[in-house]
């Protein structure tokens, strides 16, 4: 039952011509294991856990969660909550004022300063409460850069046994002053001479993420093989989201390139130091297949 469910659920996630390899020995050597030892996690206190899920961009997060979500409640009837970082995205016209107020380079969705963070912590409260009221999460339209209206956004009835918050910077932690001096590419050395942008990135790591980021019981790490690859994978996103949009407004690889500029240090810090923040790593390889997984 879960094999055939499995398989279904992955072809919506095959773009033409690049089909998704090994997916037999992904369930087995993967996605079975993770959801066993997510369960166990669970069965500890049966008390609601947070899950973090955190790696580069176009990692495959979002194919996990899906994925983890059929089997956990198929075969141990847990009932999950799964939403992105990225879905709470301050709105367009939010990041046109602090680009204004703070650092041109925050009209730029991605980095630490361009998420709510009181919606984050609000829906993560409403989600943990004993008296379960429906909670509405919102969902981001990057296509359009802005929020979805209120009428789309993801609906819960039950209040769930795991939450996986997942996203790109999920657990990162700040640098020292001494690391964000030197500008790492061309839009830190173009745009942000004055290191202000890099110093706002990095004290709010520092101080309003990291207090989130304490709510996560356990973080799932995915750590790619090298961070060229990470382009590589964001362009396939970007291929993808080509197809199943009705908007034309997707990047171009070069735009593609330029905007992985502004994940890039975090991205980076995060590659180094991923022991530090992460209670099971699994390593990716070029292809996106899990070589070994590895609790630290």
């Amino acid at each position: 039952m879960i094999k055939s469910e499995y398989l279904k659920f992955l072809k919506k996630y095959e773009v033409a011509g690049k089909p998704i390899v090994d997916k037999i020995g992904k369930l087995n050597t993967f996605y079975l294991p993770l959801s066993q030892w997510l369960y166990s996690i669970y069965k500890k206190d049966n008390k609601i856990k947070i899950i973090g899920l955190s790696g580069g961009q176009g990692a495959g997060k979002s194919t996990i969660t899906g994925i983890l979500k059929l089997i956990l409640k198929k075969k141990y009837g847990l009932n999950l909550c799964i939403f992105s970082i990225d879905d709470f995205y301050k709105t367009k016209k939010e990041r046109i004022k602090m680009s204004k107020v703070v650092h041109p380079l925050f009209l730029t969705r991605g980095v630490p300063g361009t998420h709510d963070l009181n919606l984050i912590n609000q829906t993560i409260k409403k989600l943990k409460k004993r008296k379960f009221k429906t909670v509405y999460i919102p969902r981001f339209n990057k296509a359009i850069d802005d929020r979805f209206m209120k009428n789309k956004w993801q609906k819960i009835t039950k209040r769930p046994h795991l939450i996986i918050f997942e996203g790109w910077c999920i657990g990162a932690k700040h640098q020292s002053n001494y690391e964000i001096k030197k500008p790492l590419n061309f839009i830190e050395r173009k745009y942000d001479p004055d290191i202000k942008w890099r110093k706002t990135v990095n004290n709010l790591l520092k101080n309003q993420y990291k207090k989130l980021f304490n709510r996560i019981d356990k973080l799932v790490y995915l750590k790619a093989p090298y961070f060229n690859r990470i382009l590589e994978w964001r362009w396939t996103q970007e291929q993808k989201l080509k197809l199943t949009s009705k908007s034309k407004n997707t990047m171009s690889k070069s735009q593609i390139k330029k905007f992985i500029m502004f994940y890039e240090r975090i991205t980076r810090h995060m590659m180094k130091n991923f022991s530090a923040i992460s209670d099971l790593t699994i390593f990716l390889d070029k292809s996106h297949r899990s070589r070994k997984m590895k609790i630290n």
